[in-house]
């Protein structure tokens, strides 16, 4: 079986947040999961797409949106032409934190925002023909000036024409059905923008948040939070919710999610020791979280990140 491995598509040295690149093939492709997020514009021809999550057909007037880190393959059904834009995701959160400056403190509650609302790691935008030529001259300039390999001098032009394609596939991109409050409803990407409405955070709320990100291995609990806001634990539910879309638990479990993929990504550590690290004393418990979470298992999710021939054999399980 053919071994997949994360792949960076530019070296160091020649480091660019937005890339574009058009290619043809009628050959297999991958699997593959790169560390940028790709956008793939389905240019002509059809293929299989292949991901973790099962399988779809792809045709002119699709997109295909993956989420960095997210392992796919194509079979083209005879020759397919795309073009892939890889983004950087620091890059992606920065234009969100700005996007919705109006609620977003930083680029830290701009990532957990976007994890929040935008939790497929795979979708399928099916945008119709018309929009896909609309967006062609756009995509094959993007592409002609990312091949200059001249990024500072053409960087306001390509964030232009990169903005131009979003402007034509956000309306298509699928949030979390999971809204809790009229906050969380409103703080989408929908295609009627009339309705979003912001709300500042309440002071408790940031300094819950402030107290699980200081201590995210601590047990917290819903009275020991209240305790510290002074709020009763029904307020201190309600208050984080409207905040930040989840529970102050569900936040807790995501930011220990967080650091139990950095550690996979970094360490050699068993998987039973990073658990306990992040604050879950039992691993099978910590492996349903980050698989809930993440999509893949603790133990997969390192294979992808560095390569199997990486890690040593006592610290795959």
């Amino acid at each position: 079986m053919r071994r997949t491995r994360c792949a960076s598509y530019v070296s160091a040295s020649t480091y660019y947040p937005i890339l574009a690149r058009t290619r043809s093939t009628h050959s297999y492709v991958g699997p593959v999961a790169y560390d940028y997020a790709q956008v793939v514009v389905v240019r002509s021809g059809s293929a299989i797409l292949l991901t973790e999550f099962g399988q779809r057909p792809v045709t002119v007037g699709d997109v295909i949106v993956l989420a960095a880190n997210t392992v796919c393959r194509g079979e083209p059904e005879g020759r397919i032409t795309t073009t892939t834009i890889y983004l950087d995701m620091d890059y992606v959160i920065d234009q969100l934190r700005w996007q919705y400056a109006a609620c977003l403190r930083d680029s830290q509650e701009a990532r957990t925002f976007a994890e929040t609302m935008f939790t497929e790691p795979s979708q399928i935008l099916h945008v119709g023909e018309d929009r896909a030529g609309m967006m062609r001259p756009w995509l094959d300039e993007l592409a002609a000036r990312s091949a200059e390999g001249r990024f500072p001098e053409n960087f306001y032009r390509m964030q232009a024409l990169l903005f131009n394609i979003f402007h034509v596939i956000t309306p298509f991109i699928k949030t979390s059905p999971v809204r809790t409050s009229i906050t969380e409803r409103a703080m989408t990407w929908t295609s009627q923008p009339r309705i979003r409405r912001f709300a500042p955070l309440r002071d408790e709320a940031r300094k819950i948040a402030d107290l699980l990100h200081s201590n995210p291995e601590h047990r917290w609990t819903i009275s020991e939070l209240a305790n510290e806001v002074h709020l009763s634990k029904s307020q201190v539910g309600r208050v984080f919710v409207e905040a930040y879309g989840k529970s102050p638990i569900a936040y807790l479990t995501m930011l220990r999610t967080e650091r139990m993929a950095g550690l996979l990504r970094t360490t050699c550590a068993p998987i039973a020791v990073i658990a306990r690290e992040v604050g879950w004393s039992d691993p099978d418990f910590a492996a349903r979280q980050f698989r809930r979470r993440v999509g893949l298992t603790p133990t997969r999710y390192r294979m992808i990140t560095r390569g199997r021939d990486d890690i040593p054999r006592d610290k795959r399980v």
